[in-house]
């Protein structure tokens, strides 16, 4: 009778243990999958499997005992259905790198990760594709607003998962949906992972302006022409413009730049005070992912040749020591021009 349950058991593996990764994790678990979180830090494996927690990244959670962690990446990926990759984007090349010799042709390979690579400006996607020799049509890319303090909990949360293979955006689908997880699919890959990279600098943005007490019709100003550079980048490199109205888009803008459970919006609230840059991370703990990609947004909009404004001017109070309040100012004494700027 045991070997005949072993053989009925769903098994996934999540890469890696941050809170995303954990709260995604507990996703999986609660839909009867035997989940294996992959860390390096044996401190912290030991916490998930003898404590059911991640005290580092969501303390005071309990997680479902389905849940096992393991520094092994072989153990790990070993009779997984599923690979849920939620390194940051610096490092995923690298756990890509040590996962492909493991990795099934019939696993399913979903990223969670909302960046670029810091050195090549590479898409998600293209990094997996290239070190795991998978197509892009076999890769699916998870966004959306969902804050892991929230999913962990169990509160209602809406995402997407985007493929250009129809069936495999709808496996992950499967894996991921429930009760309080709901899901939808979208095709256009490229949209959803630049919709999720830039938004996290328009939040560094957003806790700035809170920061300096701007008040919300600054903040509102702020999305809206911070959702204006994401389209305007995302169409520049081939993204459906629809795709940035929905979940991806401004669903994911939204939460990012208006709760306190964003990392990118704190990093940017410390900074509004005059904190360096080198101290708000070291206080964060955690990666904020908008720092690098605003450097990544920088060198593609000139790339790509669009304007970028807000992107500009974050990127001189973050890396050339512009004074926030200048920087807004700035904005604020720019040239008129159009809203629409196809009307133009």
């Amino acid at each position: 009778m045991s070997n005949q349950n072993e053989a009925t058991k769903k098994f996934a593996a999540v890469l890696v243990a941050g809170s995303w990764g954990t709260a995604l994790a507990s996703v999986l678990a609660s839909n009867g999958y035997q989940v294996k979180l992959w860390t390096r830090n044996a401190e912290q494996a030991a916490d998930v499997n003898h404590n059911h927690m991640n005290s580092k990244f969501l303390p005071g959670v309990k997680l479902p005992e389905r849940i096992h962690a393991t520094t092994d990446m072989e153990h790990a990926l070993q009779g997984a259905e599923l690979a849920l990759f939620v390194a940051p984007s610096g490092a995923m090349r690298e756990v890509a790198k040590q996962a492909a010799s493991y990795l099934s042709a019939e696993t399913l390979v979903v990223h969670a990760t909302k960046g670029f690579e810091p050195d090549t400006l590479k898409r998600m996607t293209t990094v997996l594709s290239e070190e795991l020799g998978r197509s892009h049509e076999q890769l699916v890319v998870l966004s959306g607003p969902s804050h892991a303090e929230e999913v962990i909990l169990k509160q209602p949360t809406t995402v997407v998962v985007a493929s250009t293979d129809l069936a495999c955006a709808e496996r992950a689908q499967d894996a991921l949906m429930n009760t309080d997880f709901r899901v939808y699919t979208n095709p256009d890959v490229v949209g959803v992972e630049v919709a999720g990279a830039i938004k996290n600098i328009i939040a560094l943005g957003a806790g700035l302006t809170d920061g300096l007490q701007f008040g919300d019709n600054a903040k509102a100003a702020l999305l809206t022409r911070g959702l204006a550079e994401i389209g305007r980048l995302g169409t520049a490199m081939g993204a459906n413009p629809l795709t940035f109205a929905g979940l991806a888009g401004v669903g994911d803008l939204v939460v990012t730049c208006t709760s306190k459970h964003s990392r990118n919006w704190r990093a940017g609230y410390m900074l509004a005070d005059g904190t360096p840059l080198d101290e708000v991370l070291s206080r964060m703990g955690m990666v904020v992912e908008g720092v690098k990609t605003t450097r990544a947004a920088h060198k593609l909009a000139k790339q790509y040749e669009v304007e970028m404004p807000i992107t500009f001017q974050l990127y001189e109070v973050l890396f050339a020591n512009k004074s926030p309040r200048s920087a807004v100012e700035h904005l604020m004494g720019r040239l008129r021009t159009h809203e629409i700027e196809e009307l133009g």
